[in-house]
């Protein structure tokens, strides 16, 4: 059986528990070797980042091979926002930054990644 390949797309911050939820699960029925898993966030989900609760949980999955991806101009809206500033060079290590969002799941489903939004 070929390795699945799937990318969890987050873009509301209530919709991060079932997202993380949905890994866990999906990594408890096929193993961490029998999936490939990317989670993008974008839109107003990047606040989470600031959420150390939520990091925590991310960072356990990352360790797994979980691969988290937050969206730049997502990250640069938040700040210009006034709400929350998440500075991309604090961000927490397992963190990678795509410049678009969008950009990178057409990419990701064009590579034949499932997409899953929560």
């Amino acid at each position: 059986m070929s390795r699945l390949r799937v990318i969890f797309h987050v873009n509301e911050t209530p919709k991060w528990d079932v997202a993380l939820a949905n890994v866990t699960n999906l990594l408890k029925d096929v193993g961490d070797a029998g999936v490939e898993v990317l989670v993008l966030s974008n839109g107003p989900s990047v606040e989470a980042y600031g959420d150390e609760g939520k990091v925590k949980v991310m960072e356990a999955l990352a360790a797994r091979g979980v691969r988290f991806l937050a969206c730049r101009n997502s990250l640069k809206n938040l700040c210009a926002s006034g709400n929350l500033c998440i500075d991309e060079n604090n961000l927490p290590a397992f963190l990678g930054v795509v410049p678009a969002g969008v950009t990178e799941l057409i990419r990701r489903q064009a590579e034949g990644f499932a997409y899953i939004k929560p």
